[in-house]
């Protein structure tokens, strides 16, 4: 999607350790137009799936999760990090890395929307490892429901994580593809 690789260009920060940072328009200060076309193009990859229900993990994939939900006119659900006093037990709970915050976190999402007959898309904001990508595959599996797809705003290609999700054999797309981050340069795919 030429409009996000022109926004991470001219605003994009390489941390390094594979850190890119992306608040001024996704992370932090969204860009709502911004992110209304990037929906639009993940729900034009994946119309032909039947998706019934978008999941994403709290809180960065919640802009491009609620962008592709709208756009395909199915529901958002986001995995919590922290259970609220309205979440009753039982839940379902993944734990995954966190690459920004060093820890893991904990994702969890209540069956009373996830379940048996849903057919889940996963949106997020990222693709590195696959590590939050693939608890969410499990509180998918967890529930019942079937995966039809995973797609992500942008993907570190570097960092592997689409060889690890590749398996799961549902289409796998991100709108832009990072191929490499080193001397605080960043290098797209082509």
């Amino acid at each position: 999607m030429k409009a996000l690789k022109e926004r991470i260009l001219q605003e994009g920060r390489n941390l390094g350790r594979g850190i890119l940072k992306v608040d001024g328009f996704i992370n932090h200060q969204v860009d709502p137009m911004l992110m209304m076309e990037a929906g639009r193009e993940l729900a034009a990859r994946f119309a032909h799936t039947g998706a019934t229900k978008v999941l994403t993990a709290e809180i960065s994939g919640i802009a491009p999760a609620l962008t592709t939900a709208l756009a395909l006119g199915i529901p958002l659900l986001y995995a919590r990090k922290t259970k609220p006093v309205t979440m009753t037990d039982p839940v379902y709970v993944e734990a995954a890395p966190s690459h920004t915050k060093g820890v893991s976190v904990f994702l969890m999402c209540s069956p009373e929307f996830l379940g048996p007959g849903d057919r889940v898309l996963i949106i997020d904001d990222f693709l590195a490892t696959g590590q939050t990508i693939g608890a969410l595959v499990r509180l998918v599996r967890h529930a019942g429901a079937e995966l039809v797809g995973i797609g992500a705003l942008i993907e570190k290609a570097f960092e592997g994580g689409r060889a690890e999700l590749e398996p799961l054999g549902v289409p796998l797309h991100a709108l832009v593809v990072i191929r490499e981050m080193s001397d605080g340069q960043i290098a797209f795919a082509d």
